[in-house]
């Protein structure tokens, strides 16, 4: 029983225990005294003697216990979390002693262990260091590799958590959703893949299941599922692209192709009656009516046909179908300057295009150019021409015909290909060639392109942007395999520290009074899956408090009016932010405070913060002491986290630093015995007065 109490409360009583029995041994014996003297009127002499007796003992066990509780009890409390730091939170940096200097040799002995300890644990990471070296490498070349693949690629446990994910798969989801250890179902609709894992069980080993899905925002996905086993365990991976604007685009090219085909089938009906009438024998007047009507709905018939052709051929270069990829002009450039030997410009765009055929059919033709005496000045041009983009081939001499044009397209490439020629790779590519009179004298062969997100410099249009800085450091793909071999967890209070998922947050406000009103500017937060910090899956965003911000609340977080004045309000940022806390613990520094505002604004966003929470400043009592001091800056100081000035007093930078305070503490929790969440919670409530003085 006793030992667990802490070394400060053990010494308190022992201290008390002291006073007060030398205070009852002091009465006893002047009661014994008095007994035996005999005197009556000598009691008030005795009691007077006793009392001060006693107050002295007591006053001297005080004394002494408040010397003793500042320089050994609480000595031994810091000296021994430093040391717990050292060998459990890589902190690194010798041991301060000075709060231990009347503890004799223990602080040196405390600190030579401490270096030691540091000393091996470097040869030790320096060994390890150079052990994994190669799989650091192959792992970069890896992520290098899947930092090319177009698709979406998922790997999900049987449980449908997800344990890899790529970035086209993340971009698949820009509301974040898709999160590493989080349920697929957050991102899509659980029917059609649980259709297909259900198919794949009862199937061969290998197959695949193609699969049509429905994102929570609306998407529509295809993919392909393929089951996989680890060990006991498994689950299935998934690609995914997104054919949302190709269903709609084909659904209504189909639409327009049905509707065009029932306007067809009157004139295509009228001319089918009038042949059977032209069959019978009829008088001249009569024959030349039908003739005329005949010409008539003929007509309207080709002009329906005509009008289909143009449709499509306006579709084809709309390029809203388009499905090849977007190649940046100077690419090509460089093709024709290296395969022509000429000189060749381009324009800051793209062309959504088969990059090489494109080159070969323009090396060819140029070539052509050159064997019949056509190669004086030639050199090639990329340029925008509304509504495409023009491939010129310019030269000084005689004239192309189009009679030679038509010859050179029509020809195969290669003698072994026979059906690759200039005309099919038009063809594919909507495009169209001729030959004509350049601008400034000399002539030209034109090559006019559809094109769809071509961007000049400044511009917009949809070719690919550099990432915000925010999102710049984005790894090609996030994943843990631990999570696929990982049994399902248990009840979450008897969960392992180490195993839950965890949302470390922080808010900037408009004040520091939950019932005063004050409102929150800014939300923040980062995730922690199997005691990693997932970067790439940071929440920041900045709200609009719908009330002017005071000047001294923006002195410490420096969000102004301007800065909020677009972002959004608590009823969609609160929202999103309860979207991305699904199924997580809650880690805060005075989490009160920060869940306090949540709560308390709940009717605003239509959602309850009631996950679990815990709180660092309690975390640091349990492990420091009570007597510690518990701010961030200290806790980051004495764990060893560094917060960039920049980002103090910033959401996204508190969180940051908590989220780092919080994983150095873990091994020193579970290094007391505190392993589990029932565990923790058990303990913190020891200290939940430190909370109500904070707030």
């Amino acid at each position: 029983m006793i030992e667990r109490l802490s070394l400060r409360l053990r010494i308190f009583l022992f201290f008390a225990l002291v006073g007060l029995g030398g205070t009852a041994a002091v009465a006893g014996a002047l009661a014994w005294g008095y007994v035996r003297l005999g005197e009556p009127e000598a009691l008030s002499a005795f009691v007077t003697s006793g009392l001060v007796a006693g107050f002295t003992l007591l006053v001297m066990s005080a004394g002494i216990w408040l010397l003793f509780d500042e320089h050994v009890a609480k000595a031994v409390e810091r000296l021994a979390s430093d040391m717990r730091s050292r060998a459990h939170a890589d902190v690194d940096g010798a041991l301060d002693g000075s709060s231990a200097k009347y503890l004799g040799d223990l602080a040196p002995a405390a600190a030579a262990v401490a270096s030691g300890l540091a000393e091996t644990k470097t040869a030790l990471q320096e060994a390890i260091a150079r052990e994994t070296a190669t799989i650091e490498e192959n792992r970069a070349r890896l992520e290098a590799i899947l930092a090319e693949v177009e698709a979406g690629i998922i790997l999900c446990t049987a449980d449908h958590e997800v344990a890899f994910y790529n970035g086209p798969a993340r971009a698949l989801f820009p509301e974040g959703r898709l999160g590493l250890g989080r349920p697929l179902f957050s991102c899509l609709k659980p029917g059609p893949l649980r259709h297909a894992q259900k198919r794949l069980q009862d199937a061969p080993p290998g197959t695949a299941s193609d699969l049509l899905c429905v994102s929570e925002a609306g998407q529509i996905l295809a993919g392909r599922m393929r089951l996989f086993s680890a060990g006991r365990q498994g689950g299935y991976l998934l690609s995914l692209r997104d054919v949302t604007a190709p269903l709609r685009n084909q659904l209504a090219r189909d639409a327009a192709l049905s509707g065009a085909l029932e306007e067809m089938r009157r004139p295509a009906a009228g001319l089918q009656a009038l042949l059977e009438v032209l069959d019978t024998d009829l008088p001249p007047e009569d024959r030349s009516r039908l003739l005329a009507a005949m010409a008539e709905e003929t007509e309207t018939l080709v002009g329906q046909i005509t009008g289909l052709i143009n449709r499509r051929m306006q579709e084809d270069r709309s390029g809203d179908w388009w499905p090849m990829p977007l190649i940046h002009a100077e690419d090509i450039r460089a093709g024709l300057a290296a395969g022509l030997g000429v000189p060749a410009t381009a324009e800051a765009l793209s062309l959504p295009c088969d990059g090489y055929a494109l080159v070969q059919l323009a090396t060819a033709l140029g070539r052509r150019l050159q064997e019949s005496g056509r190669g004086d000045g030639l050199k090639a041009a990329l340029s925008r021409v509304a509504p495409g983009a023009a491939l010129d081939l310019l030269w000084q001499g005689p004239p192309l015909s189009v009679t030679d044009l038509d010859a050179w397209l029509d020809a195969p490439f290669e003698a072994h290909l026979p059906g690759i020629t200039g005309r099919r790779l038009l063809d594919v590519h909507g495009a169209e060639a001729w030959p004509e009179r350049a601008a400034g004298g000399g002539h030209r062969l034109r090559i006019l392109l559809p094109r769809t997100g071509t961007e000049t410099e400044g511009g917009s249009g949809t070719e690919p942007k550099a990432l915000p800085p925010a999102q710049a450091d984005e790894p090609a793909a996030v994943y843990d395999f631990d999570l696929i071999t990982r049994p399902a967890p248990p009840d979450i209070a008897q969960s392992p520290l180490r195993a839950l998922p965890y949302v470390v947050f922080d808010t900037e406000t408009t004040g520091l009074s939950v019932l005063k009103g004050d409102r929150i500017v800014q939300i923040a937060a980062v995730r922690i899956v199997n005691g990693r910090i997932l970067q790439s899956e940071r929440f920041n965003t900045l709200v609009n408090p719908e009330r002017p911000i005071p000047p001294a609340a923006t002195k410490i977080h420096h969000i102004t009016d301007a800065d909020v004045a677009h972002a959004p309000t608590l009823a969609t940022a609160g929202k999103a932010f309860h979207d991305y806390c699904e199924g997580a613990v809650l880690v805060a520094h005075n989490a009160p405070f920060d869940i306090g505002m949540l709560r308390r604004d709940k009717a605003e966003f239509g959602a309850v913060f009631d996950h679990p929470v815990l709180d660092t400043v309690l975390l640091s009592a349990v492990v420091f002491g009570q007597s510690a001091e518990h701010s961030l800056d200290a806790l980051a100081e004495r764990l060893g986290v560094t917060i960039p000035p920049a980002l103090r007093h910033t959401a996204h930078g508190d969180a940051l630093a908590t989220a780092q305070v919080f994983l150095k503490l873990l091994p020193m929790m579970e290094a007391r015995g505190i392993r589990t969440f029932a565990d923790a919670t058990r303990k913190t409530r020891e200290h939940g007065r430190l909370l109500a003085d904070l707030n």
